[in-house]
């Protein structure tokens, strides 16, 4: 397997490794899927955790692992709740909304706990991540995210943006120039899906609004 953490090419003076460009081509086409709402983003996304586990391990990016670790263990939790999801719904598609203002509070309280306490298991032991902080930030957000797309829930995309906030100057700042790249492009293609759940989520709940007052 060492091939996978071998140079596929270079440029701009970045050297980009296998498991790197794979990994993180996979995993756009993940984030494809789930802005379509297809089952296949949860395999997809499962795959990519697993190819970029070698990418975060050849740079002792320890948040990056762990971060993978829990993508794989989340897209099999997704792809469980997706399929119940579909065969609940009478058209068989996914359904999309917003989170209620508890599971937000949720959401955000979570994710600053969890990032102080990662990010001082890391400041602890420097042997686990070089930058602990933004590392642990990563960690966690990608789990808020991922947990709130597998809820079905709008504001996984708003996740995903904080995250490519610090996730974009930190591959690149770990040598992993393809993720930074690829990160970029993520924040183009979240725009896109954000705007397209946002849409399905309102015309979602339209006709329980004119329901009600009827």
């Amino acid at each position: 397997m060492n091939w996978l953490n071998s140079e596929a090419f270079t440029a701009f003076g970045q050297h980009v490794i296998w498991s790197d460009l794979t990994g993180n081509t996979i995993g756009l086409i993940a984030l494809a899927l789930g802005w379509r709402r297809s089952l296949w983003t949860w395999p997809a996304q499962l795959l990519s955790g697993a190819v970029l586990i070698a990418a975060n391990i050849s740079v002792q990016q320890a948040g990056g692992v762990g971060k993978q670790l829990v993508v794989i263990a989340v897209a099999v939790w997704g792809w469980r709740a997706w399929t119940r999801g579909r065969q609940d719904a009478q058209d068989g598609s996914i359904a999309v909304r917003f989170a209620t203002w508890r599971e937000r509070a949720y959401l955000v309280g979570g994710a600053a706990v969890g990032t102080f306490a990662v990010g001082g298991l890391f400041t602890a032991y420097p042997s686990l991540s070089w930058s602990p902080w933004a590392d642990a930030y990563v960690f966690v957000g990608t789990l808020a995210a991922m947990y709130a797309q597998a809820r079905g829930m709008v504001e996984f995309w708003f996740a995903w943006l904080l995250v490519d906030l610090v996730g974009v100057p930190l591959n690149f700042r770990s040598g992993l120039a393809f993720s930074g790249l690829v990160y970029i492009v993520y924040g183009a293609l979240v725009l896109w899906g954000m705007r397209d759940w946002w849409l399905r989520s309102r015309a979602a709940a339209r006709p329980v609004l004119e329901g009600a007052t009827a």
